[in-house]
């Protein structure tokens, strides 16, 4: 009797434990696209037994959240890769989780896609960089005012966007986004002007109307009007964040010590804002660096030709974009100074070769200290057809030693072409045509010899009379003997001192 109540209550148990798998399968099949963003969880943390731990299911509870929440993002437009990176930021999203009922997000979706108007790329950039931005009183609160900051037509898609995920990180209400919006009309700027400032620098809210009046009045100083002013702050809003007293008035201060006048910061600044982000002695430190220069006449022309002010703005371009990628300015100020043509490439060209350097050579940028002169060639005629070249010896086994950046760049296009390509034929192809790059191009233009060539007079019969007595008495001279001639010079000098002596007879006789 009782082993055959025992067997009745194990038979009972198993029942229940194929029940209860049983129902989560049917669970997890609710989910199919979701099953693949959550590769490290295990089958028995979603098929557990009913007489499982409280913390297990607690973690059954939160993965079935996950999946739910998953689903619901994927139908407007995350990727399984975008929604594993949003999964990761657990903290993050710890208050959607806790939410059981998942209508308070889709609400929130449906306001940001139907109130907003916000392009599905950006909501789903928005949503993995700031999932805050989901809670639905917060969106309450901005959903009638964010419109009515600057009307419809000049709120743009980013300045909503930079608004929401400022004011959800910082807690600041709408008001003062709505006050500092008044201030920034009182001192003169037009509504587009704002909406770039909110986009670019929403942290304007954070500034006080005194202050806010002082970095607008201190470019009065170098003479630019209120649309100056407006259009520059509508080109470059980030000037906002600079201080007066401890970064722009020691800064202009700094252009009218080198020499620069007003007149000239005007115009510089009017052109290119970004000058007002220089750092105090950066502009300075740039201008020593261009007087060091060793280098042929033309590029030191080239590098001057619109002014000492921009070849110095210029310098400090370059000296960030190397700094971006890893250098410190001490080394970024050494390629330049030992290979002043960088300063003659654009920024953009410069990017596109450290890009090739990185991706494709597979060569650490710091070899850009050794081998300066890689950035001061051209990409596409240069040094893309030597690397093919190279690769392809390589894969070939046709090297028997390591080439490297410095082997690259330096040899000259003759030196390169006798040594990678003249000995493979079918390198012809890939380093291209030599002998038409290397054609010999004459010294002069074509027609040069027509102007250099010296002009014909008409030659009279006394001329020629004279020229066939000069030469009859000059063979005589020699026949006869009348000096005794021990070389070639001697005979010269005897030739002239007989015709000074016969020009002077003639002279005579006329």
């Amino acid at each position: 009797m009782g082993i055959s109540v025992l067997t009745r209550r194990s038979t009972t148990a198993s029942m229940c434990s194929l029940t209860s798998l049983f129902k989560y399968q049917a669970t997890f099949r609710k989910f199919p696209k979701a099953q693949c963003l959550f590769p490290n969880a295990s089958s028995s943390q979603f098929f557990a037994s009913p007489y499982c731990t409280q913390q297990q299911s607690q973690s059954q509870s939160e993965y079935r959240k996950q999946i739910s929440l998953a689903n619901l993002l994927q139908r407007y437009g995350f990727s399984p890769s975008q929604l594993q990176s949003l999964f990761a930021q657990r903290k993050s999203i710890s208050q959607l989780l806790l939410n059981s009922h998942l209508s308070p997000v889709e609400k929130s979706l449906e306001i940001l896609l139907s109130s907003f108007k916000l392009p599905h790329d950006l909501l789903v950039s928005m949503i993995s960089t700031c999932p805050g931005v989901l809670e639905l009183d917060f969106l309450k609160k901005w959903e009638v005012g964010i419109l009515g900051l600057l009307g419809a037509s000049h709120t743009t898609s980013t300045t909503i966007r930079s608004v929401l995920e400022f004011s959800k990180r910082f807690q600041i209400d709408p008001f003062e986004f709505y006050r500092s919006v008044q201030v920034l009309k009182g001192l003169g700027f037009t509504d587009c002007t704002i909406s770039r400032i909110l986009e670019e620098f929403p942290r304007v809210v954070m500034i006080n109307e005194r202050e806010l009046q002082k970095r607008t009045a201190i470019m009065a100083v170098i003479g630019l009007d209120r649309d100056d002013i407006n259009q520059l702050y509508s080109i470059f809003p980030g000037i906002l964040r600079f201080g007066v007293e401890d970064r722009l008035k020691p800064l202009l201060d700094e252009f009218s010590q080198l020499g620069f006048s007003r007149n000239l910061l005007r115009q510089q600044v009017v052109r290119e804002p970004r000058i007002l982000t220089m750092e105090l002695g950066e502009l300075r430190q740039c201008l020593e660096l261009l007087k060091k220069l060793k280098c042929r006449v033309p590029t030191i022309k080239k590098i001057f030709s619109e002014g000492e002010f921009k070849a110095g703005f210029a310098v400090k371009l370059r000296v960030d974009c190397l700094c971006s990628y890893g250098l410190i300015r001490r080394d970024a100020l050494n390629v330049l100074r030992r290979e002043p043509r960088i300063i003659i490439f654009h920024v953009e060209d410069i990017v596109k070769k450290i890009e090739f350097l990185l991706q494709r050579m597979k060569i650490d940028i710091g070899c850009l200290i050794d081998v300066p002169e890689y950035l001061g060639v051209n990409l596409d005629k240069q040094i893309i057809p030597r690397y093919n070249v190279i690769k392809y010896l390589r894969s070939k086994d046709g090297l028997g030693f390591e080439v490297g950046l410095k082997d690259l760049i330096k040899p000259s296009t003759l030196k390169f072409y006798n040594l990678y390509v003249k000995p493979y034929p079918e390198c012809e192809k890939i380093f291209g045509n030599f002998p038409r790059a290397f054609e010999a191009n004459s010294r002069h233009p074509i027609g040069l010899w027509k102007l250099l060539k010296p002009l014909k007079y008409e030659e009279s019969k006394d001329d020629v009379k004279n020229i066939s007595c000069l030469s009859c008495l000059s063979s005589l001279i020699r026949d006869s003997g009348c000096w005794k001639v021990k070389s070639t010079v001697d005979l010269q000098v005897a030739e002239k001192s007989f015709y000074c002596t016969f020009g002077e007879f003639m002279f005579v006789a006329i």
